[in-house]
């Protein structure tokens, strides 16, 4: 796996400024077309966490998805979108962040995902519960947004993975895990590994910082980047917006696991990480126990079945009349 990092400076979600930008960004990586070949079947997992929130950046803009998708298509790939989000259904969550009329337009599919045991790639874990349509696409591009996280102080590549593992098998996780991080963490690390996606571009143009994933507020940061590695392009973020690795857990662990290289080990052949550095990013007020105690997790297991058998179909029938 590549350990080169693809660093850029990029300001705006406009679809031809964003093109360019991201086939720029792509080109030390050999383009699409060293990652995409023709009749692949490339999932695209943007980080769709919430409909409740589509004005405070907390998902993966549907900009950078789109030309993401061009690339892949203008490739001879045949992309589709996929996710499964903490509350609703993908097609619900991308449908209030705006996304519909972008796929639609060039015929991208949204799928739902359902889980299967896979053996996992690390030691720690003996099978991990994944999406099937993750570990049967040919390609799998990761897209995830730069947030701050109330639990995990940062989340960016290696956490927009725990998405592929499908419905509230995630709260579960957190009630099974949580009470050991270093567990906890691990098992996120042994996703993204098992997952190991083929390419990880990361939506930095604008972020979400303080109270994250989703009660913060978004942030300009002006950046985007790029990698075959996953673990690589999160250390280069932490660089970044200067926390240091040692509290963002999926980094600590990476680097624990001997799988995220250290930074004089990477190459970056465009930005260098301090070229796109800011000195206040906010990182939460307050952090959240990883913990679910049963009831959490019974009430979130109803609130996703609420909103998912129930308010979206309602919200559909009240656009469709």
């Amino acid at each position: 796996m590549s350990t080169t990092v693809s660093l850029i400076r990029a300001q705006s979600y406009e679809l031809n400024a964003l093109r360019t930008a991201v086939e720029q960004l792509l080109e030390p990586l050999g383009g699409m077309g060293a990652i995409v070949k023709p009749g692949d079947r490339v999932l695209l997992k943007p980080n769709l966490l919430t409909a409740s929130y589509p004005t405070k950046e907390c998902v993966t803009r549907p900009e950078l998805v789109y030309c993401v998708a061009q690339l892949v298509q203008a490739a001879g790939g045949k992309p589709f979108l996929g996710d499964s989000p903490g509350f609703g259904t993908a097609r619900g969550v991308a449908q209030a962040n705006g996304y519909l009329p972008l796929m639609a337009e060039l015929n991208i599919p949204i799928v739902e995902f359902r889980g299967k045991r896979y053996e996992a790639a690390g030691e720690d874990f003996n099978h991990l519960l994944i999406s099937k349509e993750a570990m049967d696409a040919d390609v799998v591009i990761n897209l995830p947004k730069v947030k701050s996280h109330a639990q995990l102080m940062v989340t960016m590549g290696v956490k927009n993975l725990f998405g592929c593992v499908p419905g509230k098998m995630k709260a579960w996780w957190h009630m099974e895990a949580g009470k050991d991080s270093a567990r906890f963490g691990a098992m996120l690390v042994e996703t993204a590994q098992t997952i190991n996606p083929d390419l990880t571009i990361i939506d930095g143009i604008i972020g979400h910082e303080g109270n994250g994933p989703m009660r913060g507020e978004p942030r300009v940061l002006g950046v985007l980047g790029a990698a075959r590695n996953v673990f690589a392009l999160d250390r280069a973020i932490a660089e970044i917006l200067r926390v240091d690795p040692a509290i963002i857990l999926t980094v600590a662990t990476s680097q624990r696991l001997g799988l995220c290289p250290e930074l004089a080990d990477i190459d970056f052949p465009l930005c260098q990480p301090e070229e796109l550095q800011i000195a206040d990013w906010q990182l939460p007020d307050t952090l959240v126990p990883i913990d679910f105690g049963l009831p959490r997790v019974i009430q979130s297991t109803f609130r996703h079945l609420y909103i998912r058998f129930i308010k979206e179909p309602m919200s559909a029938y009240g656009a469709a009349k």
